[in-house]
């Protein structure tokens, strides 16, 4: 439904723009008119569907904001830590790049089945908002969403983060930056694994698959996300997950594509059976799912 979706979109701009419409703004599908993030307390719609018992304890919340510049301007970037602040020093950190819909709030429960790994608080994770979402100052483009997530691993990294504790994981949207830490040399910090959910990949990619259009993707937005390539590029561990029966992005020609094109000998995958694009942990079993995450991790 949602490519369905897309497709009538196209057309509707290339009737009523004269296919001049930029299609940024439904890549970047951002709400940022809450005044607070509420957390548990969340009443709208959520990424993930969590029973009761996958608590965190308010003593392992931790709100706060880094800074970041964007074009010459300070912005700053909202983010939360689940954890104890004073073992990112010692343990491993996952730093989660969340998908393209609303803010924080939204997804919420992915960060707190994420701190579930293996037990409650084994693993530190780190969320943050890209600019414009939630409470997260500026407007999105791709460059500010890389800069955050650079300042992100920057936070990590004073707070005595080290390389080889850092694991990355991107779903959706999230796997744009994600990809491009682990290829790039402009990040602060070289995550030593990737997990990559329902990545897509690339901008040119999707717009083509949507719209049935044999036209650049260039005409219809100014984002240049390349995953598929950046992956070549990749140096350390990938696990990738996609759900079969993704409509929004394709297992065969997004997540297959960023996976095949990954050259390291040693990466994990689970194609997973009934799963859309965004219930992958729902279909393979909540346990399942953290046990598969634990096993990448820590081997």
């Amino acid at each position: 439904m949602r490519k369905l979706q897309l497709i009538g979109l196209i057309g509707i701009l290339l009737l009523l723009m004269g296919c001049r419409k930029r299609l940024d703004s439904f890549l970047f599908n951002n709400d940022n008119t809450i005044t607070e993030y509420k957390l548990d307390s969340y009443g709208g719609d959520l990424a993930l569907e969590l029973p009761i018992d996958y608590l965190v304890p308010n003593s392992d919340i931790h709100l706060f904001q880094f800074e970041i510049k964007d074009e010459g301007k300070y912005l700053d970037i909202s983010a939360i830590f689940v954890g104890n602040l004073n073992k990112i020093s010692t343990d491993t950190v996952i730093l989660y790049c969340h998908g393209n819909k609303d803010h924080m709030d939204h997804y919420w429960p992915r960060q707190k089945l994420l701190s579930h790994i293996g037990k409650q608080g084994r693993f530190g994770v780190l969320m943050f908002d890209y600019p414009g979402y939630g409470l997260s100052e500026g407007e999105p483009t791709e460059q500010n969403m890389y800069a955050a997530t650079n300042g992100a691993m920057k936070w990590l990294q004073e707070n005595g983060l080290t390389d080889d504790r850092l694991i990355i994981y991107g779903y959706s949207l999230g796997s744009a930056p994600a990809s491009k830490s682990v290829g790039d040399k402009s990040f602060v910090m070289n995550p030593s694994k990737i997990i990559l959910e329902a990545p897509f990949a690339s901008s040119e990619v999707m717009v083509q698959d949507a719209s049935l259009l044999n036209m650049p993707a260039s005409y219809f937005t100014n984002v240049k996300i390349d995953n598929a390539e950046q992956i070549k590029k990749c140096t350390v561990p990938l696990y990738w997950l996609h759900g079969v029966n993704d409509d929004y992005l394709s297992l065969e020609t997004h997540g297959r594509i960023v996976y095949n094109n990954h050259k390291m000998n040693w990466k994990m995958k689970s194609e997973v059976q009934g799963a859309g694009h965004g219930n992958i942990p729902t279909y393979m079993g909540l346990e399942v799912y953290n046990d598969s995450l634990l096993s990448f991790i820590t081997k």
